[in-house]
């Protein structure tokens, strides 16, 4: 059974850094992509960031210039860094895999991490 184990959130002042962490579990064939979403009480979840096992990165312009994904491949981990954090990037911060799974690597699936929270106030 594969797992995603989220960690890193917190409570930070305006203007501080969090790193998040994702970790998938064994019985991984192969990751397509992973990725970090957020939603804030009240709002869709929406995408933050998310890069492909190639190194291919997409961010939302909201992340863009503030907030680094990073992955490494050996590990099945992938790494939020955001820096400059405003009261608005509240939200509970979710992981997303796309991987394909030992013993039924021709299917492609989607899973997700328990959530993470994220407050930044003052």
């Amino acid at each position: 059974q594969v797992q995603l184990v989220e960690s890193g959130g917190g409570l930070v002042q305006p203007g501080g850094s969090l790193r998040l962490s994702c970790a998938a579990s064994v019985s991984i064939f192969s990751i397509n992509a992973m990725g970090w979403y957020r939603q804030a009480p009240g709002k869709q979840r929406e995408l933050v960031a998310e890069i492909t096992s190639g190194g291919s990165t997409n961010y939302a312009d909201s992340a863009k210039g503030r907030f680094t994904i990073s992955n490494d491949n050996a590990k099945n981990t992938v790494y939020l860094q955001m820096n400059s954090l405003k009261p608005e990037d509240t939200a509970v911060y979710y992981c997303n895999a796309e991987l394909r799974v030992r013993g039924d690597p021709l299917r492609v699936r989607d899973y997700w991490g328990q959530g993470t929270q994220v407050t930044v106030s003052s």
